[in-house]
């Protein structure tokens, strides 16, 4: 168990995926500050009840350490971070009253494969399924009226520099290969929907069923209770089935011509594999 100064949001943040924060209310100024300081991560929680500015907030218990890759003072305090989840953890104990923050006591939780064949079997379906998901999404997004097919994302001539561990101050996964990713990059372009699609069949290999699950998690827009549910599924393999079941519904409302649900393309477009 160790302890985590609590950043709670609405939002979910996916391991392996970049989040860029504003931060202005003062506590949280301080928490960032303090961070900075000793080099070292906090967590964000997702809120259950509650609002990110003013009093306390009740928060889910599973959330996820973010290690803060960019960081950029205001003169009148405030920050702009950009931070990138690592380990998964539990909070076991709240202590409200010995900062302005949140402190958490915290359980890490295990990046648990399940049945090592059966969750390579579903890495490649469910990486396929995407793919599918994400063409059909091109073809949705060409006929909209008043849509040119422009995306705003990162590059695509961007996406191969990887994450090196000691930026984050050690692996963001306990499996044998981490994500490739660089969520320091966050500077926005113009992209065509063939460009998302190129950079999603990079960041789409099933090399690590881990690695793809929380990726592909953090990519599709979904609800947020959908959202902290993946990020709550014990093992690699379990994640990967409730994305499969999500990405053949989408498919099958594409299909019949229906409005999908989004891919999260500010979250692909920082992204850099």
């Amino acid at each position: 168990m160790t302890e985590l100064p609590l950043f709670p949001l609405h939002t979910v943040l996916s391991p392996g995926l970049a989040l860029p924060l504003h931060v202005f209310e003062e506590r949280y100024r301080e928490l960032t500050k303090e961070c900075l300081d000793h080099g070292s991560p906090f967590g964000v929680v997702l809120i259950r009840r509650g609002r990110e500015v003013g009093g306390p907030a009740d928060v889910r218990e599973v959330g996820t350490v973010a290690h803060i890759r960019k960081a950029s003072r205001h003169a009148d305090g405030r920050y702009d971070i950009v931070v990138v989840g690592g380990e998964r953890f539990r909070i076991e104990r709240v202590d409200a009253d010995r900062a302005p923050y949140a402190i958490g006591t915290v359980r890490r939780l295990p990046e648990a494969v399940g049945d090592g064949v059966l969750a390579q079997r579903m890495a490649e379906t469910v990486s396929q399924r995407f793919i599918r998901y994400l063409e059909r999404f091109q073809e949705a997004i060409a006929t909209d009226e008043g849509t040119d097919g422009e995306i705003d994302m990162q590059r695509a001539d961007e996406v191969d520099e990887a994450l090196q561990p000691e930026a984050t101050g050690g692996p963001l996964f306990s499996t044998t290969q981490e994500p490739d990713l660089d969520s320091a990059a966050v500077s926005q372009a113009g992209a065509s929907t063939e460009s998302l699609l190129n950079v999603a069949r990079r960041v789409a290999a099933p090399h690590d069923p881990v690695a793809l699950s929380h990726l592909l998690s953090g990519l599709v827009q979904i609800g947020l209770s959908e959202r902290q549910a993946l990020l709550e599924e014990p093992t690699a393999l379990s994640r990967l089935g409730r994305l499969d079941g999500l990405l053949r519904v989408e498919i099958d409302l594409l299909g019949r011509g229906l409005r999908p649900l989004a891919v999260d393309v500010q979250r692909l477009g920082r992204l850099r594999n």
